[in-house]
Formats: C-alpha cells, structure tokens, sequence
C-alpha cells in the first residue's frame, strides 16, 4: 500500500517529519517498509504563474514567446512551443534553477534568438499525469507566484506499508490516517462527503427515481454480502484535475478519466473498491448478481476474453456477464467519451470466494487484493456517498432523485465486546486508567459505552466498527488495540502469575535429551529436514509407494508425501554437505515419521504407542492421528524416529586415507544409544530395500520377548549411488518403544569385591547360525551366574568341517557375595551346553 504523506496530512497531520510518523506507525503495528520520494527536485523553484501575452515568434511558426507574471514583480519571458498555450491563463512555472523530473536542471537559454527564462510545464513534466501534448491548465482564481506545491503535489514522499491481511482498513489512506490519530492524538478530519449524505445536487431535480433506471437481484447471498448503487446522468467525461491525478500517480495508479479515476480515487481514500457502469449499456436495465455458469465466458477490460467455472460470481445483466465480481470489469458495460449516465457500485463480496477465483483465474486486481480480506458491508455506503459528492464536484453530475439502491439480504448487527478494566491491568502487566482506554478505543473508532458502577468489577461496553469487525471479537483483541497504541515498548517486562505450578519433564522427554546428547557427545551434528519429502526419493529408497500419505495440495512436487522415515532427509543433508567438498559426515535427527495404514502390518510401528512430541515437528501433521481410512484399513499414524547416518567411519590421518562406513561403525552408535537408554537388545540379521544385503540387521529387545526397536546396515549401493555416495551406514530407533522399555530408574547394585571366575568355549554351529542365536541360548543356560557374554573370534575351516563354524566366547560368572567354586559353576556349564544342542551345536574339543 503506497501512501502519499502529502495527502494523509490533508487527514491527519501530527507534524513532525515524514520519518517521524513512519516510525509512529510501525510502534503501533502498521509496518513501513520504506519511505520513497516522488516528484521533482526543488519544489520551491516550482510557482503559479499567469499567462500575460502569448505572441508568436518571429522565427519559429511553431513556437510562442509568452510574457509570464510569476509573482517576482516583472513578467517573465519563456518561449513555449506547446499549441495550446494562450493569453490569460493560469499555469504551472518552473524558473532557472529548477531540478526537473528527468533530473535536469533548468537554465536560461535562448531559443531561434530570445531568451527563455524558466518554462511552462505539461502534466508528464511534473509528474502528475501522462499528458504531454499541451501544458497544465490551472483554475484561474489560484495566486501567481504562490508555491505551485500548496496546490499540486509535484514533490512528495510516499510511505510504502506492508499491512497484515486482518488490517484492510489499512488499505485506504483514510484508515492509516486513523492510525495516525489514534496514535498521536493529532485531529482527524471527517472522511470527505459522508456528512453531504441526504444533500441533493446542485441544480433543478431529474426526472424519475433510480429504480425506474436500474434494477438490482442478488440470486446468491454467499458470494456478496450486500449490493448497493447510485445513479447519475449528465455526466461529462473529461480528464480528472491536476491535484486528483498528482495523488493517484504518487499513489501508484494510471489516470484515466475522471469517472473512472473517482473509483480508485474513494478506493484508495476509503479501501473499498468501485465500479462504474455505462448504465446506456446495462441491458434491460437489471443487475443480477450470480455465480457462473460451467464454461461461462467475457472479456474484461484488459482486452482478454475468460471461461468461468460455477464456483466464480459474477456481475450479469439481461444479456449476461458484464464483470468478474470483486476482481475487473467487463469491456460490455465500459464507462467511454460517449458516457452520459453512470451507475456506480460498491458491493460487499465473500472474501474467501473472491481469493479463489483470483487464484483460479490467475488474475489480480487492487479491487480483489481488497476484497479477499473481507470487508465489512457497512463501507460500502461510505464509498458511495464520497463518490457522489466527486461525481458532483467534477463530472457536473445529477444524482437521480432516491437514487440509492441498496440490496442487503443479512444486515449485520454492530458487534458489542465487554472490556473488564481489572483484565486489561492484569494482562497487560501495568495499570492503564479508564480515561486513557476510553480515548484510545475512541480514536481508533470504537464506541464507548457507560462504564459500570461497581469499581471492582469496571466495564467499558464496547462497540466494535465495521471496518475492524473481522479482526475484533473478543476482550482479548480490544486490550491487544488498547496495549499497541498506549505503546508496547512501554509496557513493563513481568513473569506469567504461576499458582503453585511446577514444571518438570516427563520421563520420555528427559530419554529423549539423554539419547540426543549421547550422539552429540560421539560427534553427531543435528539435523533439522522436511516433514515432506518427494515420491522420486521413495522410489530411490526402493520402497514401494502405495503407503504413502500424500498431501492434497502440495506445494511443488519435492514436498508432496510425508516421510515415512528419516533417512530421506539425512541423505539430502549429506548429498548437499559432500557438493560443498565435506563428504565425512556424522549425523542424526530426533523426529516424527508418518506412516500410511498398511505400513503398520509389521515392524515395531505396529507394536509401539503415541510418544511424545518432537520439538521440530510438533503440530506439524497432529491430524494424521485419526485419518479416515479405507473400510477395514489401520488409521494413518505418526511416531517418533531417532535416525542416523554415517559416511566416514575415521577420519583421513598422514599415515592412512579415511575409512568409509560400514555396518560395525553404525552399530557402536547404536550399543551407545541404547546403552545410554538402559534396554539390553541384540542384532538379529534383516533385509530391507534400501540396506545392503548380509550387511543389515534388526534391532530387538532381549528383555521385552524380542520387541522390534528398529534397524541397523550399511546403504544399499543403489541408494547410495542415488545420493552421489561412496559408501554410508545408518540406524533408525524407534523412540516411542524405547520410551516405553527404557526404565524410569537407575538401579543402585553394590560392587563386589569377589572376584569372577572366566571361561572360554569354542562352539561349532551350522553356518546359517548366527552369533545372536548363539549369544541367547548361552545367556538362557548360564542363568544368573551369567553375567556377561563376548564373542571374540571367529573360525571356518577343516577342523569344524564344511558348511560348519567355530564361535569363541568368554564367559564371566560372578555371584554377589561370595567367590564361585568349580561345582557351583558346573551346574549352568551343562545347562549352556544343552541349551547349545537344541539349536544343532557343540562345545568343540
């Protein structure tokens, strides 16, 4: 929103520089993003001057050497080469010194022999039109050598706004000019026409009221709120005067003519735009407000002709379309040279459906910028009486006698919120008299009623104005307009009152620090990706996409589906570390996953329950909880994952290169995760997609009859070929079960200062074995005594025979208070041994 400030001192004037006030508006919420300087360079080079003689010049037919009376006491000599320059007229003078629009400067200089001294401008020279044929013409009762800017605004500075879309009523000069007053306290003048309301036009009274001229139906009270229209004849079109288009140009609008530069005139002054009909050319005389039909079609005023869908409203007549409602007009009912009777709108249309349309169509307006925010049907009527008295004023119009149509199918009542003065005290941390919140809601144009007699339990009944309606609505609203213009800066910093609360972290929440800081402490970077990710990633994993949830509207097609794990993103950080020359990476992220019904069949997400919230995710899809599903489907779920991944498993020294990762270096990660989480688990050997084959395993719990806590490998090569890397290896954890497992309390055991007695076994097994399976049954056999189990080496070959292996494993047994003799372990080496038959192996000689 571009705003003059030479036209919003006309409304409200606080004095002060243009900085000052750009700074006063930003305090009270009205952001400025920069404050831009328009017209010429010198203003006071700038005067009015009177055309005394215009004689031609003796040496150029085309050129008149004008006698100018421009206040200094001699007439001024200036050879004009403009045709319509004459004797007696009142004009816009620039003297020598003057800095021109193109940034010339101006001099004496002679032309085909006489000296010109100073020059008689055009519109398109000062800035203020695009008429550069003839020069300006100014009223012929103006002052000559008065400062041509008391009239005409041909230097400025124009504060450029960036409004939120809850403050429409910022998007007309007139609201800022009332945020001004609200916050200064500096006078506010009425808007222009609203109190020449009932007033008739000059002159004798039309024949006939307006309804015999124009008739008005809205078919569809959902797409516009309220219809009104006023009828003029005898309208003389012409070009708008100079100070209207000065302010229009500053304001970054195109004069056109002056109907039609009245309709963005009141649409920047009050924020509600307008539209003028032809009313010659409303066929039948009827107005009818609909939505259009399928495949519907018109060419608006910008020369293109478009389809519409039953969605859109449009503007009809008895013959159809005649504007795309809220958005542009139609080339049917233009206003032209040949203009002699106007119909003027100001309609209040569904702002949601507005924005749609504007989107569909891929066509927006200042009129649809607007009215997508929704504005309230009470400023419609204020329009209409500011463009009557222009329309009067400038076009010599006669308004038809009761010519205000009005069709308003659900007049609003004026919303009434209760202010409790104690509440505004107590939110707002400071006390803030009554007298001080009454004047603030009053000049921001509230309405104030009496306050309540009880001074324990003061009450301002407050009410809300139209054009503040859709952002004001509670008590809560009013103390936030109350608190920005008594100055937020001047508000104390205090604490929330807190009543015997005492905020702790929950037990997953302290897991969850505990678990993030042991992978910080081994030298992981955090990661923070995307909740989205693309189905080409999915299909690059290996994974089938049918599970997936996708997202309705996407906002490209890299974000369209919701990751059903974190490795897409993990690898998207490492592709982009290793383009940067860093590809020895370590990192993780602590995160939600989502996962579609029949990703739910199996894994530990079938078995783990809600967890709690990541802090990077948190709200980010809580909905997808109770998806609806097909009949007989799982509901789509979400849980929390810790993932990692590795490209380097140590780093590159003067004696060796860098050793890439593998499988061991994940899984030392994961020993110190769930270490740290207190779960006892095993790698069981697993296949995934994305894993490579015999490098993969699934992690489970020992103690929780083999719960899945997730997984554990080195990439596939294909997927690490996706990713442009060498090598890597990752894990996933499913941090909700470990939630669960993981116990709340670290059990206190003395240390004992008997010594354990070790063992080492060698166990031949068929090859398919694993050392796990091994590691269970010798853990099941030793019992108690048992306390620890390593496999240390490993053996093929002819001693164990083909298709056979050799496991060595270490056995500690310990018991608390006392040293174990031979007998007592004799007991649990024969059950290990038994238990070590029942999966087909042997202790080896």
């Amino acid at each position: 929103m571009r705003v003059p400030v030479s036209w919003l001192r006309t409304l409200c004037d606080p004095g002060g520089s243009t900085a000052a006030i750009a700074e006063r508006l930003a305090l009270t919420g009205t952001e400025v993003e920069r404050i831009e300087r328009v017209g010429v360079g010198t203003p006071e080079a700038f005067v009015i001057g009177k055309v005394v003689a215009a004689d031609p010049h003796p040496d150029a037919d085309r050129l008149r050497v004008c006698a100018v009376d421009d206040g200094s006491g001699e007439a001024r000599t200036i050879v004009c080469g403009a045709p319509n320059v004459e004797a007696g007229q009142t004009v816009a003078v620039a003297r020598p010194g003057a800095l021109l629009l193109d940034g010339r400067r101006l001099g004496e200089t002679k032309l085909r022999g006489v000296l010109s001294s100073g020059m008689i401008l055009s519109e398109q020279e000062l800035g203020v039109g695009e008429d550069g044929a003839g020069i300006m013409v100014l009223p012929g009762e103006l002052t000559a050598g008065a400062p041509l800017v008391e009239y005409l605004s041909v230097a400025d500075e124009v504060l450029e706004l960036e409004v939120t879309p809850n403050r429409p009523d910022c998007l007309g000069v007139y609201g800022v000019a009332r945020e001004l007053h609200a916050a200064t306290g500096a006078a506010l003048a009425p808007l222009p026409g609203l109190a020449d309301r009932d007033a008739g036009p000059p002159g004798a009274a039309s024949v006939g009221a307006a309804e015999q001229h124009a008739r008005i139906t809205i078919e569809d009270p959902e797409v516009c709120l309220r219809f009104t229209a006023r009828a003029f004849e005898h309208v003389r079109i012409a070009p708008s005067p100079a100070w209207l288009k000065a302010r229009l140009v500053a304001a970054g609008q195109r004069p056109i003519s002056n109907v039609v530069d009245i309709t963005n005139y009141v649409m920047l002054l009050t924020g509600q735009p307008m539209h003028a009909f032809d009313l010659d050319e409303v066929r039948g005389g009827e107005i009818v407000v609909r939505r259009a039909q399928e495949g519907e079609r018109m060419t608006t005023l910008d020369g293109v002709e478009r389809s519409f869908d039953g969605e859109m409203a449009l503007v009809c007549d008895a013959g159809g379309p005649t504007s795309i409602a809220g958005i542009m007009g139609g080339q049917v009912s233009e206003v032209s040279e040949q203009t002699t009777r106007v119909l003027m709108e100001a309609a209040t249309w569904v702002g949601p459906n507005i924005l749609r349309t504007s989107s569909r169509l891929g066509l927006r307006s200042e009129a649809s910028t607007r009215f997508e925010k929704q504005l309230h049907p009470d400023q419609a009527l204020e329009a209409q009486q500011v463009a009557a008295r222009l329309m009067i004023e400038l076009c010599g119009a006669r308004q038809l006698p009761a010519g205000e149509l009005d069709e308003y199918p659900a007049p609003r009542k004026p919303r009434v919120v209760a202010l409790r003065l104690a509440r505004v005290s107590a939110l707002l941390g400071t006390e803030i008299p009554a007298e001080e919140v009454r004047a603030i809601l009053e000049r921001l144009g509230f309405g104030v009623g009496s306050q309540a007699a009880a001074q324990d339990d003061a009450r301002l009944e407050v009410t809300v104005p139209g054009f503040r309606d859709a952002d004001v609505q509670r008590e809560a609203d009013l103390m936030e307009e109350i608190a920005r213009i008594h100055g937020l800066e001047s508000l104390p910093a205090t604490l929330p009152a807190r009543r015997g609360a005492v905020g702790r972290l929950t037990p997953a929440q302290r897991l969850r620090r505990r678990l993030e800081d042991s992978l910080r402490d081994r030298g992981l970077a955090e990661i923070v990706g995307y909740s989205f990710t693309s189905p080409a990633s999915i299909a690059a994993l290996r994974l089938e996409e049918d599970d997936l949830l996708r997202i309705a509207n996407p906002l490209s097609e890299e974000h369209s589906v919701m990751r059903p794990l974190l490795l897409p993103g993990l690898l998207d950080a490492a592709r982009a570390n290793a383009a940067q020359g860093r590809a020895g990476v370590a990192m993780f992220e602590s995160a939600r996953v989502y996962e579609g019904p029949a990703s739910q069949s199996e894994g530990p997400a079938s078995q783990s329950g809600g967890g709690p919230a990541s802090p990077h995710d948190a709200g980010a899809l809580r909905g997808w909880g109770t998806t609806e599903s097909p009949a007989g489907a799982r509901p789509a779920r979400e849980r929390h994952e810790l993932g990692a991944l590795v490209t380097e498993a140590a780093p590159a020294t003067w004696r060796a290169g860098a050793r890439g990762a593998d499988f061991f270096a994940a899984r030392a990660l994961v020993e110190g995760v769930l270490d740290a989480a207190g779960i006892v688990w095993r790698a069981q050997a697993a296949e995934r997609p994305y894993l490579h084959p015999g490098r993969a395993a699934t992690i489970v719990a020992i103690d929780a009859d083999g719960r899945e806590l997730g997984w554990i490998g080195e990439l596939h090569p294909l997927v690490a070929r996706a990713w442009d890397l060498e090598a890597a290896a990752a894990f996933a954890l499913d941090f909700d079960a470990l939630a669960e497992l993981a116990p709340d309390l670290a059990r206190y055991r003395d240390a004992t200062s008997f010594p354990a007695v070790l063992q080492d076994i060698a166990v031949v097994v068929d090859e398919q074995v694993s050392a796990a399976e091994v590691e269970d049954a010798v853990r099941v056999g030793g019992g108690e005594l048992l306390r620890r189990v390593v496999v240390f080496d490993l053996y093929r070959g002819e001693q164990v025979g083909e298709g056979r292996k050799s496991l060595a494993m270490r056995l500690e047994f310990r018991a608390h208070g006392r040293t174990l003799t031979e007998e007592e372990i004799a007991g649990p080496r024969a059950s290990i041994e038994r238990e070590l038959e029942a999966i087909g192996g042997a202790l080896r000689a």
